[in-house]
């Protein structure tokens, strides 16, 4: 474990910043993209895409399937105007994470870092290593069942085998940006192209799934309806996410002007807004089959992925159903697993102004997710993991506040973002948004817990 040298000095108090950093978190990557100074616009924005692809992972992981096919079961297409809020808020939110990162060039934890005391700093890291934790935890668990609805690989043995997949991302790393973004965007198609087909063969209503894309206001007057709802809203939004995306937009070459910024959040907020309408259309997708598949045959009660996975077939018609909807599971567990590691990196290099090898972070990221899950696998089975998929989902409500609050707050100030602060309009927009989802999650950990003590 290396301190980062960044030969800090003393801002004035109009610059914003206690202190400038020189050296980038995750520095072999950093500005190693050239952006081509001239060329069409889609040529310019293909150089800049890829990092929102690897944001759009942590909205579609496995512990966003519990909630959308529990959603989906339950109340048929309603609540897909909820996974359409949800989106619309994380296209948001993700914006201003990549231009705090543009503008300023430090991701989220380095500018909490600079800007909070030591003591608050490191209040805001622990919280964020759990959140990562948690989202790891979901994807250990994810890619276990989905090992052992495929392979027949007992969930104990699954969740082990997760921990080899560390060889791939060092492998990747090594290779460049390129390669882990031309990855996650493979394993995403695979999981597009998987509901794409399933929601061929569930036939859905088409009539009711537009109608379920308006708000409805029974979502708030009934309250199990409220209450999944605000779980669609909290195992969407991802808190990792805005530390991620501040740090990845710094991979590319732009021009340091105000010019050169300008391109820069405008092609970024171009490639995340796009990717995460990719990924609207997955939970979307999740949602839509179930409610075609599980509602509509009178089976309303399905919130575990081992069940959803078992019925498929049978309601389908088509072993080709539970297969592939097997095969998504396992790719986009997988996928969440590299950007929640890469995350990981930047949080703790921001926060703490240490780096530690790729494969000790790697390591430990995985063991803290592992230990838990073996652990309730081995005593509690199938059954207990699902429990522990709620736990994580919990766990990153708590934490997503103490993430959009400082975001929100850095970019909407002009003494750190110049002429690229937030406009009034955006900055009363962002303080709403920031205000329902500390609301909602509270509201969520209320119920939940209370669920657990009654």
């Amino acid at each position: 474990m290396t301190p980062i040298h960044d030969n800090a000095t003393q801002l004035t108090p109009e610059d914003g910043w206690r202190r400038r950093r020189i050296q980038s978190t995750m520095p072999e990557v950093y500005r190693s993209m050239k952006i081509p100074k001239s060329g069409s616009i889609i040529r310019k924005f293909l150089a800049f895409a890829g990092p929102g692809y690897l944001v759009a992972v942590g909205y579609m992981d496995p512990g966003n399937w519990a909630t959308d096919l529990a959603g989906g079961s339950l109340f048929g297409y309603t609540l897909l105007s909820v996974i359409l809020l949800s989106n619309l808020i994380a296209i948001l939110l993700q914006a201003l994470a990549g231009k705090l990162g543009i503008v300023t060039g430090r991701d989220l934890a380095q500018a909490c870092r600079d800007h909070y005391s030591r003591r608050v700093s490191y209040g805001l890291w622990v919280m964020c290593e759990l959140a990562i934790a948690a989202c790891d935890l979901a994807e250990v668990i994810g890619t276990a069942i989905a090992l052992n609805l495929l392979f027949g690989v007992p969930l104990l043995y699954g969740v082990i085998l997760t921990a080899l997949d560390v060889l791939v991302v060092l492998l990747l790393q090594n290779k460049g940006f390129r390669y882990i973004e031309a990855m996650v965007i493979t394993l995403i198609g695979t999981v597009a192209l998987c509901f794409l087909t399933e929601i061929i063969l569930s036939q859905p209503a088409f009539h009711d799934v537009i109608k379920g894309f308006v708000p409805n206001g029974e979502i708030i007057r009934n309250p199990q309806m409220l209450y999944i709802a605000i779980g669609i809203l909290g195992a969407t939004v991802m808190p990792h996410n805005l530390y991620l995306h501040s740090s990845i937009v710094q991979t590319r070459q732009f021009d340091q002007t105000e010019l050169g910024k300008r391109q820069a959040i405008r092609y970024t907020t171009a490639d995340s807004t796009i990717a995460l309408f990719l990924a609207l259309f997955i939970n979307a997708a999740i949602l839509i089959v179930a409610a075609a598949a599980f509602h509509s045959a009178g089976y309303t009660n399905i919130a575990e992925i081992g069940d959803a996975y078992h019925l498929l077939a049978p309601l389908l018609g088509s072993t080709m159903a539970s297969i592939l909807f097997g095969v998504a599971l396992l790719a986009a567990g997988q996928n969440s697993t590299l950007t929640g590691t890469m995350a990981g990196q930047i949080v703790m290099e921001g926060f703490l102004n240490i780096r530690l090898p790729a494969w000790l972070r790697r390591l430990i990221t995985r063991l803290i997710a592992i230990i838990p899950a073996v652990i309730v696998t081995a005593i509690a089975g199938e059954h207990g993991t699902a429990d522990l998929l709620v736990l994580s989902q919990v766990i990153l409500s708590l934490q997503l506040s103490f993430a959009v609050i400082p975001l929100v707050k850095f970019t909407s100030d002009k003494k750190k973002m110049g002429v690229f602060a937030n406009a009034r309009w955006l900055q009363i927009l962002s303080w709403t948004v920031a205000v329902i989802i500390a609301a909602l999650n509270i509201y969520l950990l209320y119920r939940t817990v209370g669920g657990w003590l009654s």
